[in-house]
């Protein structure tokens, strides 16, 4: 299933602020389905690259105390207008995103 992922920067305090809302469930395999009383499968956003111009600048690893649709912030000191941004993610089951965008300040 693709899953819909969005980029926005914006300039605060003289950093850029990139803001990256992705569709995902994030099933944390710890809830049971209400009717059916089954185990909900563990279904969650594994890693998450930030490259800037080709370089990357960040890594996160994320797990299950994520929320769904999670909506994820960062500064970047070195960031202007016209970079190139690309985001990569993978979840622990084989689902994977990447989405280009551009500063736009």
């Amino acid at each position: 299933m693709a899953r819909k992922t969005k980029v926005r920067t914006r300039m605060q305090d003289g950093k850029v602020e990139v803001l990256i809302l992705i569709t995902h469930p994030m099933e944390t395999g710890l809830r049971s389905d209400k009717k059916t009383k089954q185990k909900i499968p563990a279904h969650f956003i594994q890693t998450l690259d930030v490259i800037l111009n080709g370089e990357p600048v960040a890594n996160a690893e994320l797990g299950i105390g994520i929320s769904t649709n999670p909506l994820l912030g960062f500064r970047l000191n070195s960031a202007k207008t016209g970079d190139k941004l690309q985001i990569k993610w993978k979840d622990n089951k084989g689902e994977s995103g990447t989405i280009n965008s551009k500063v736009d300040l």
